[in-house]
């Protein structure tokens, strides 16, 4: 089969490899659409593999051809995403149903080989059936909105609240439509592009903030009424954003950091403070699973999607491109803000 394989640092080369078959309890996957994340992109220019040569991709959709041994949950012919996750199982955090903090785990597209390529197997578990009416680009963004999700359950959520989304890209829409969903009173989005908080607006989003603007903080503030939010989800990984989900969230309130830092945070002593004063409760979030495996993040957002409830807007993808263009369309991401939403790589039928 083709693929399009990490051989070296921004080195990508779409070649023949050999076509992986499904052993017991494994299902085989004609890859349809794979997401580039944006955690692939230091893997490819940055060096950031864990193994060369290496076919990245685990945001991806397809349909089954083929199934091993054993398998009775998935038939050949089922759409499917794949959660990319492979869990050891037996562990401790395992076995208490928090795959995500599974320390033994490996991860399709990072640690084995992912979906970059004509196919992929996975083990029967982590294909997630969907309806034939969600098309596979749509399939393609089960994992971002399973990641927003699962920062949002694991806050407790209860509906009622408002609700502050920081970071308007792939997952703080996401998180802003779930927060929707499960009956927030009102959401905003705050992010420092236009186009995107146009975009939260068509989707639902109550009302949103430029955070460039003079005087923003004064007037989100009055949007509360000086309340704060009941929830903050902080989903950008700034500093910047970081301190402001400290300043947002109300008394007794809730903040969950989604985003991932990739600099030092520091924070002014007025600022930490608001911890203390606010009484308020902080958590982070990391992927995007539950028991029973991959979880009830996974379930939601097929049923969701199916009913059109959860939405994807044309502007969530930047491009759409042949698989046989991975390595032009990585180095995209060498110009500082060129790419604005998802690249997708798309197989041919």
């Amino acid at each position: 089969m083709k693929a399009a394989v990490v051989c070296a640092n921004e080195d990508i080369r779409y070649i023949d490899v050999e076509e992986p078959m499904p052993g017991p309890g494994e299902v085989k996957v004609r890859v349809k659409a794979s997401g580039i994340c944006g955690s692939d992109i230091p893997r490819v220019l940055h060096g950031g593999v864990h193994f060369y040569p290496i076919v990245l991709g685990h945001e991806f959709a397809g349909k089954v051809t083929e199934i091993g041994e054993g398998v009775t949950r998935v038939k050949v012919g089922d759409f499917v995403s794949g959660a990319p996750l492979v869990p050891c199982f037996i562990c401790g955090d395992c076995q208490r149903g928090d795959y995500s903090l599974c320390k033994k785990y490996s991860f399709i597209g990072s640690r084995q080989q992912g979906s970059n390529a004509d196919y992929v197997v996975i083990p029967e578990g982590n294909a997630v059936v969907f309806d034939s009416n969600i098309p596979f680009e749509q399939g393609a963004f089960f994992e971002p909105s399973t990641v927003a999700l699962h920062g949002l359950l694991l806050n407790d959520y209860q509906k009622g609240a408002d609700v502050a989304i920081i970071g308007g890209g792939t997952i703080g829409i996401f998180a802003m439509q779930w927060a929707k969903i499960l009956g927030s009173r009102r959401v905003v989005v705050l992010d420092i592009c236009d186009e995107r908080l146009e975009m939260a607006k068509r989707l639902g989003a109550d009302e949103v903030f430029n955070t460039l603007g003079e005087h923003f903080l004064e007037e989100v503030k009055d949007f509360t009424d000086n309340q704060g939010f009941g929830y903050v989800y902080e989903v950008a990984g700034i500093p910047a954003t970081i301190q402001l989900a400290f300043e947002l969230v109300g008394n007794k309130g809730k903040v969950c950091f989604i985003g991932t830092p990739h600099e030092d945070v520091t924070f002014p002593p007025k600022v930490w403070e608001l911890l203390n004063r606010k009484e308020f409760q902080l958590t982070g979030s990391w992927m995007s699973y539950s028991a029973p495996y991959p979880g009830k993040e996974w379930e939601l957002t097929a049923h969701h999607f199916a009913t059109r409830q959860l939405k994807i807007d044309p502007d969530m993808i930047y491009k759409k491109m042949p698989m046989h263009q991975a390595n032009e369309a990585f180095q995209m991401f060498k110009t500082p803000g060129l790419v604005k939403g998802k690249i997708l790589l798309m197989n041919e039928e």
